[in-house]
């Protein structure tokens, strides 16, 4: 039995005794030029998207070992919890807020949802209600610190890791958000262009992730080459499936209205996804490996991730060759890091970092006006250059600034609660050290 602890229950008591005297009761809600085709389309959209989370932790559950399945999984499960409450009480306004500088919000602008429910619609998304906006944007802050236990599965202390998250989430997601998506942000007006999250979700999980694993070093049974099978193939291939479903709320969700660019999104989105899951598996029976399910399965997911910032910008068949050329850069990155000492456990890096800044590019390289009227400089395929020298300026920029911040908030989250499990409790698994919860076998 572990020492107790009060101190998480008593911020979530302080939180919810403040809700009682801040409700945030509407004085009275906006619906004028609210379309209720749009709102349908964005209530849907919003749950597909909060279903990718389960489906990510099917999809992590399923590639550690079975010691360690529940663990992995509850740690995208728990940042439904945690996140759901920090974006109530002032994640939102520091991702949408009045801009302070153009890097973050003010977080006194809907803190506790202050003005949410009776504000006037987001500026980009006229027609839908504003708390139908909050919502779906919270769905992505919730995924993404999940997607970065994947690099350090198999060792971290989960009460270290719920810090981190919530650490994360306001230093390093928020900000990402202002900055991309606010209209006073640094890099919108620079006229950077981030469909549905690949810089502010795929490459700040990914850089995250290249931090926690270097920052919490090798696995016991890295360091010993030893190898233990996937616990569960099934579960990464249900995953798969559910992630690629929630995908379409993903990215046809973005463009915020049941419009032809929703249509144009979504047919991108199964487009490239189809190109990498095959790009992936050929590219690996090239090299005399045989066709896996395991394979196919994280193929899909990185063209899913290269698309993402591009799929409100560019056309069906341009999808094919993001998905095709994004899949075999990211299978040859993680072959190069199975030849090194880097332990990123589940290959975070190489598939999401590397997949969003794969996608970031191509978004440079094929944005298209006659797709989306709301690219002013179009891709260097259309030659302009423009477009193509902002996102390059914003894949250092924000490579830099998510990576070296989240090496800052594992170092300050180690000094209050150690990040690492110990060696007993890594052997033993952490369903049990963790837990006390273990996986039935059949």
């Amino acid at each position: 039995m572990q020492k107790p602890n009060f101190i998480p229950l008593a911020i979530l008591l302080v939180i919810s005794i403040v809700a009682v005297f801040m409700p945030a009761v509407p004085t009275q809600i906006v619906t004028e030029g609210i379309n209720s085709g749009d709102t349908a389309w964005m209530l849907v959209a919003t749950a597909l998207v909060l279903l990718m989370t389960p489906g990510l932790a099917y999809f992590y559950g399923g590639m550690v070992n079975n010691k360690n399945v529940i663990s992995t999984m509850l740690q995208s499960f728990v940042a439904m919890g945690v996140i759901s409450i920090l974006w109530v009480t002032v994640g939102y306004s520091l991702a949408f807020g009045s801009s302070i500088g153009g890097f973050i919000g003010n977080p006194m602008d809907h803190f506790m949802f202050k003005g949410v429910l009776d504000g006037k619609p987001w500026s980009l998304a006229p027609t839908i209600p504003l708390v139908v906006f909050a919502f779906f944007q919270l769905k992505f802050a919730v995924i993404t610190p999940a997607l970065v236990t994947g690099s350090m599965a198999e060792r971290i202390n989960f009460r270290s890791y719920v810090l981190f998250m919530i650490l994360f989430s306001l230093v390093v997601y928020a900000p990402l958000a202002h900055m991309t998506w606010h209209p006073e942000g640094w890099l919108f007006k620079r006229g950077v262009l981030d469909f549905a999250g690949g810089t502010v979700v795929h490459m700040s999980a990914g850089w995250a992730a290249l931090a926690g694993a270097i920052y919490l070093k090798r696995r016991k049974s890295h360091l010993e080459a030893s190898y233990f099978p996937p616990a569960n193939v099934p579960f990464v291939l249900l995953g798969t499936g559910l992630l690629w479903f929630g995908w379409f709320g993903f990215n046809a969700g973005s463009a915020v209205s049941a419009s032809p660019l929703a249509a144009s999104a979504f047919a991108t989105t199964n487009t490239a996804a189809a190109a990498a899951g095959l790009a992936w598996v050929l590219f690996d029976s090239a090299k005399g490996k045989k066709v896996s399910a395991l394979g196919f399965c994280i193929g899909a997911v990185v063209g899913l991730v290269a698309i993402t910032p591009a799929a409100g910008f560019v056309t069906v068949p341009t999808a094919i060759f993001i998905g095709t050329v994004s899949a075999i850069i990211s299978n040859y990155v993680a072959h190069l890091r199975s030849k090194s000492t880097l332990d990123d456990t589940l290959d975070v890096f190489p598939c999401h970092g590397v997949g969003g800044m794969v996608g970031l590019i191509m978004t440079g390289i094929f944005a298209s006006k006659g797709v989306n009227s709301a690219v002013t400089v179009e891709g260097l395929a259309f030659g302009e250059t423009g477009l193509f020298v902002e996102h390059m300026i914003a894949l250092f920029a924000v490579s830099a600034f998510a990576f070296g911040m989240s090496l800052l908030l594992l170092k300050i989250t180690d000094l209050i609660l150690p990040l690492r499990v110990s060696e007993e409790d890594e052997k033993m698994g952490l369903d049990v050290s963790q837990h006390d919860e273990f996986l039935i076998e059949a």
